[in-house]
């Protein structure tokens, strides 16, 4: 597709994930699952810098992207969707079951945007918006392992 030529793009689109024709949004989150588990063995101060290098990379990604296409949050860029994910996974083991845990409840916070998700969601703009509401997906859903790995763990 002519629209991946730019490395933008492409990157915003997940690496061509966010063309899937059906849940395109859990497709990009797909994308992200092998890269936890390959950043798997950094250091929580690290991973946590990595991530937050690729929400601010993501900011104009998704930004550019939404202004050339003339779409606000087009459904097919999911970076916004890896950098949630990156930041539900980062403070729980980055493996098996905590991935595919970390996978159901980012999804499912980044879908059903509970309050204050869905005000901000619809208030901020740009790619700093876009990005914003599955930051904070990530942020409860992260928070919801990391309460069951304290009570499951200890």
């Amino acid at each position: 597709m002519d629209l991946l030529r730019r490395p933008a793009h492409f990157l915003a689109f997940g690496f061509g994930s966010g063309l899937f024709p059906k849940a395109p949004g859990t497709a990009g989150t797909l994308v992200a699952v092998p890269l936890a588990f390959i950043l798997r063995d950094l250091d929580l101060p690290v991973f946590l810098a990595l991530t937050a290098v690729l929400f601010i990379v993501g900011v104009w990604l998704c930004g550019r992207t939404a202004d050339d296409l003339g779409v606000h949050d087009h459904s097919g860029i999911v970076w916004d969707e890896i950098v949630g994910y990156l930041v539900t996974v980062a403070w729980v083991p980055r493996e098996g079951l905590w991935l595919v845990a970390g996978f159901v409840l980012f999804r499912l916070f980044d879908i059903w945007k509970p309050w204050p998700i869905s005000t901000l969601d619809r208030r901020v703009k740009g790619g700093f918006g876009i990005m914003l509401d599955d930051l904070l997906a990530g942020l409860v859903a992260a928070a919801v392992l990391f309460i069951f790995q304290r009570i499951y763990l200890v």
